[in-house]
């Protein structure tokens, strides 16, 4: 996820009393927007992702080959509560959630 991170502006980390929001940076993405939106960087295990509801994450990003999905934390959370499901698959994600971002690996 390095790359990831230069991909932002305006970069900040997690204090240490704020580790249990489970979100690892903050920052604007540059060819994006100025918004300033803290990012979970967890990665893939077993091409699996855990998550939690409790997060306090704006964005989630997958660290998929040449590429990062980033998804709004919100509206995944409401995409699971609505269709009552613990588990899915990226693809579906992305083309069923309104807000994502595809960036290329450079």
């Amino acid at each position: 996820m390095l790359n990831f991170v230069n991909l932002l502006s305006n970069i900040s980390y997690p204090k240490a009393s704020q580790k249990k929001e489970l979100w690892n940076i903050s920052g604007a993405l540059k060819i994006r927007s100025d918004c300033i939106w803290k990012f979970d960087l967890r990665p893939l295990k077993n091409n699996k992702k855990l998550g939690s509801f409790k997060t306090k994450a704006d964005k989630i990003v997958f660290d998929i080959k040449d590429q990062y999905v980033v998804v709004d934390t919100e509206e995944l959370h409401q995409y699971l509560k609505e269709n009552r499901v613990k588990k899915v698959h990226l693809e579906d994600l992305i083309s069923e959630l309104d807000w994502n971002i595809i960036l290329p690996k450079n």
